[in-house]
């Protein structure tokens, strides 16, 4: 049988088969992606009136010096973008294994499951990376920016949306019901934004609900983006910040992929 030069061409493999995959959902998202922006603006502005303008006014004083209006704001900044990776790493992971069966199709296809784990985790850290700019320009806009070294937030949010998504892929892909993706926010998400130094110093804590904080990815992003947009010194070394992130990565990434070739190679 000959081949046609159109038909090796429709058959070859792509050159970077995970950018093949990260297409996908650019392109789904290039449809859905209108509901997203007015939460994602919304998100920050509330929460930044909710929290920095309603709250700090009873706030005498500020914390460790700082209006608690600017102490506040990066810290959400962080947990907004911990929110959104979970968010999308959790019901579209689960989906895609159980209602969708896009992995089960894009692993029928010349794809490997590294690839289908690239493509998807870049999504998710765009998604982080466009919700983190607009955080930050509301976040300029209300006067919560106080240096240059803001600019390093962006990528810093993205190593934080990393660091958590990665192992909650590999949670996702282990569970048998989505009744366990709304107990990983119950006892996962909702405790380490509120020990995690968003509102108030983890100093404060407990030896031992300290040692948790310090132990979370998402302390350690807030604690990067509170130095850089206030242009201070962060508590801890900014080497020791990012090797727990990407150790998280890391751990994340051997996780989800174990668990994904688990169950897409028979």
């Amino acid at each position: 049988m000959v081949v046609t030069r159109e038909q090796r061409v429709v058959s070859a493999p792509p050159r970077w088969p995970g950018l093949a995959v990260l297409e996908y959902y650019l392109v789904s998202y290039r449809r859905t992606w209108r509901a997203s922006v007015l939460s994602s603006f919304l998100l920050p502005v509330l929460s930044m009136l909710g929290f920095g303008l309603g709250v700090g006014a009873y706030v005498t004083g500020g914390v460790a010096g700082v209006p608690y209006f600017d102490y506040v704001v990066p810290g959400l900044m962080a947990a907004t973008a911990a929110q959104v990776a979970v968010g999308e790493s959790t019901w579209p992971v689960f989906s895609n294994f159980e209602w969708m069966k896009t992995y089960f199709a894009q692993a029928a296809a010349p794809l490997r499951v590294r690839d289908v784990l690239v493509g998807h985790l870049g999504f998710v850290c765009l998604r982080v990376l466009a919700s983190g700019l607009v955080f930050l320009a509301v976040a300029a806009a209300f006067g919560a920016v106080h240096s240059v070294w803001a600019l390093v937030v962006a990528p810093v949010l993205v190593l934080v949306g990393l660091a958590v998504a990665a192992p909650v892929f590999g949670y996702t892909s282990s569970v048998s019901s989505d009744n366990y993706l709304a107990l990983l926010f119950r006892f996962g998400v909702i405790p380490m934004t509120l020990f995690s130094g968003v509102f108030f110093p983890v100093g404060s804590l407990p030896v031992v609900l300290r040692a948790v904080a310090y132990a979370l990815p998402l302390w350690h992003g807030v604690d990067l983006c509170r130095a850089a947009a206030l242009g201070v010194a962060p508590d801890w070394s900014v080497a020791g910040h990012l090797i727990v992130l990407a150790g998280w990565s890391v751990f994340g990434w051997f996780l989800a992929r174990t668990r994904f070739r688990r169950r897409l190679v028979v």
